[in-house]
């Protein structure tokens, strides 16, 4: 008798929570997460755009003070100034278009998001490259900024 009125509560404690804007919550948390998702992808956009630019302040505007960037040949970029300098001279140096594919984004925390895609420079005076791309994001005051990107050259499957 007990266990059947414990379930019984259970059960309505449930419907309530549901019928009282449980699942709005949740709905909520997938629309925050989109909206999220769609904020990162245009500050990854936003980066190659002012890249193809070469726009000193915009690509400086979308990092933290302190990110950093470990390019495909090995340079370690530190610092937004020196970041926004070795991009400039990177894109200066092998021309082409570039483009990011994001292809996925997580969170490991509510402000922190790891967004990978397939990064391609077409045209560029080495020809053509395809590499992988992440970028680390954090949330701040004024929206998603850039705090970390890796670039990656592909590399064969393992054995």
């Amino acid at each position: 008798m007990y266990a059947l009125a414990t379930d019984s509560l259970c059960l309505i404690i449930a419907l309530g929570w549901i019928l009282g804007g449980g699942l709005t919550g949740l709905r909520q948390g997938a629309t925050s997460q989109a909206k999220d998702e769609a904020a990162i992808r245009d500050v990854v956009k936003e980066y190659v755009a002012a890249r193809e630019r070469r726009d000193a302040a915009a690509i400086g505007a979308l990092f933290t003070s302190d990110a950093d960037q470990l390019v495909s040949s090995g340079e370690w970029r530190r610092g937004r100034d020196e970041l926004v300098k070795g991009t400039l001279a990177s894109s200066q140096r092998t021309g082409g278009s570039r483009t990011i594919a994001l292809e996925t984004i997580r969170f490991p925390t509510r402000d922190v998001a790891i967004a990978d895609g397939r990064y391609a420079i077409t045209g560029g005076a080495g020809g053509d490259r395809r590499m992988w791309s992440t970028f680390v994001m954090t949330r701040a005051a004024g929206g998603w900024r850039i705090a970390a990107i890796r670039n990656m050259l592909p590399a064969p499957p393992a054995q």
